[in-house]
């Protein structure tokens, strides 16, 4: 909640600094958008935005999009593969809806780069983890202060699409047990500073963002007393902090009195039919005490419709607390066949819907959906009737964007263990977001916090099977 003084408080310059330190890493948005006002701004890519959907665990990419019904019972599992409306096509029965709507995407099936690490690092940033020791800044290829996730190289390379709506906006809860599984911060800015941190949704209060309890009558009277005292703080302050309520300053007034963010998140506006589209309607028995995540879907629309580039969520079937009650997210070791009954069809229906949503409101070629976790999982099944961590492949979904749909790229083995046809590296998803964002991954580099420059990808290209 933001706190402006009252009437016989006064207004410190200590206290207007502060204003606008709101779930952006701490930092005021006078600093962010200085930090933007030294981005070139630019829109020319096609690409509005991108929802990256989060599968913490590691789903099982054999029991989801990739099946192999014909290989042993103790690899293929309990579960059949169903036709798709795209020919020659299957995936999971449990997946009715997505298979209906398969046209709408593109399955990745041979993706791979990945570590045993339950760490989504390389889902939101492009780049592999590294081990948590003291001597990870200096391994070399890992800079200093670490990779920055997609959406703050938005902010860095892009700057805001709509004025008072974040670049970045992270939906993922912030609780003890949500960072444990997640391990990154879906927004962490790395080496590029923290001006360029993604916006935490959850760090305020969705429904209070901007200035509650202050009329703009109010906050313009301020302003105009402030800015009386210009010339005077500009002789007095020697230090130069600050010179006045400068044009950022009144920016970040701008941001905090916009109701465009606040709107997106506030779901009482959303009319009864669209909700019920995305399952809000309904009860879950099975969820235990704690919320589900279904109502992310329908919050990433609307956040990606009010103005935000990227918009990150992760989805599971229980509440991320209840991580310490067993419920491992999609980290299925043991008894994965009834995880996954309970999962799958609240993933399919979540993310049917938003496809659905996307279409009917003349979004679904300006915004990329990706779905994806940290790897997949063994080819045979444990002695616990469950699956271990398999980070040498595993499958994905990316629908929208203005990409190629309709299409399943690369092929595993028979058991599923290997890429078999088109290995695709992880980082080749991030190049093609990238590039029809309007970002040239071969030239765009930044200085790390070494003086090293990085680029965006490497060595990794766009996907010519997803552009066309």
């Amino acid at each position: 909640m933001l706190t402006i003084p009252g009437p016989g408080n006064g207004l410190t310059r200590r206290s207007w600094l502060k204003i606008g330190a709101l779930g952006m890493g701490g930092l005021a948005l006078p600093d962010l958008l200085r930090a933007q006002a030294k981005t070139p701004r630019t829109d020319s890519g096609r690409l509005k935005g991108v929802i990256m959907v989060l599968l913490p665990g590691g789903p099982s990419h054999i029991d989801s999009f990739d099946l192999k019904p014909d290989a042993p019972a103790e690899i293929r599992g309990e579960f059949r593969p169903i036709a798709t409306n795209v020919p020659g096509t299957q995936i999971c029965e449990l997946f009715p809806r997505l298979a209906r709507a398969a046209d709408k995407m593109t399955i990745l099936r041979s993706l791979t780069g990945f570590r045993d690490d339950h760490n989504l690092h390389w889902c939101t940033t492009g780049w592999e983890s590294h081990p948590a020791m003291d001597s990870s800044p200096i391994v070399p290829g890992f800079p200093q202060g670490d990779w920055p996730s997609f959406g703050s190289v938005l902010s860095r390379s892009l700057g805001p699409r709509v004025a008072g709506v974040p670049t970045s906006v992270d939906l993922t809860p912030t609780d003890a047990d949500a960072r444990f599984i997640l391990r990154t911060p879906p927004g962490q800015p790395g080496y590029l500073g923290v001006a360029h941190a993604g916006f935490v949704s959850q760090a305020v209060d969705r429904r209070n963002i901007t200035l509650g309890g202050i009329t703009l009558d109010r906050l313009r009277d301020r302003q105009s007393m402030l800015a009386s005292f210009d010339n005077y703080r500009r002789e007095t302050d020697a230090a130069n902090v600050v010179s006045g309520v400068d044009s950022y300053q009144r920016q970040a007034i701008e941001m905090l009195t916009s109701a465009r963010l606040a709107n997106a998140l506030d779901l009482t506006r959303e009319d009864a039919q669209t909700c019920s589209r995305y399952g809000l309607d309904r009860a879950y028995p099975n969820e235990r005490d704690g919320k589900h995540y279904l109502d992310q879907f329908l919050l990433a629309r609307r956040v990606i419709e009010a103005g935000a580039r990227c918009v990150t969520l992760a989805f599971t079937q229980w509440p991320f607390g209840r991580v310490l009650r067993g419920d491992y997210n999609y980290d299925w070791h043991r008894d994965l066949f009834p995880a996954a009954r309970g999962t799958f069809p609240l993933l399919d229906l979540g993310l049917s819907a938003l496809i659905q949503d996307l279409q009917e409101r003349d979004l679904f070629n300006d915004v990329a959906v990706v779905v994806w976790g940290e790897f997949g999982r063994t080819p045979r099944i444990n002695a616990n009737a469950g699956r271990d961590h398999w980070p040498r492949v595993c499958s994905a979904l990316v629908a929208g964007g203005g990409l190629r749909m309709g299409q399943v790229i690369g092929e595993t083995s028979r058991l599923a263990d290997e890429p078999r046809v088109r290995p695709v590296h992880f980082r080749e998803v991030f190049a093609t977001l990238y590039q029809r964002l309007g970002i040239d991954v071969t030239t765009t580099h930044y200085i790390d916090m070494a003086g090293r420059p990085q680029f965006l990808v490497g060595e990794h290209r766009p996907m010519r099977e997803l552009l066309g």
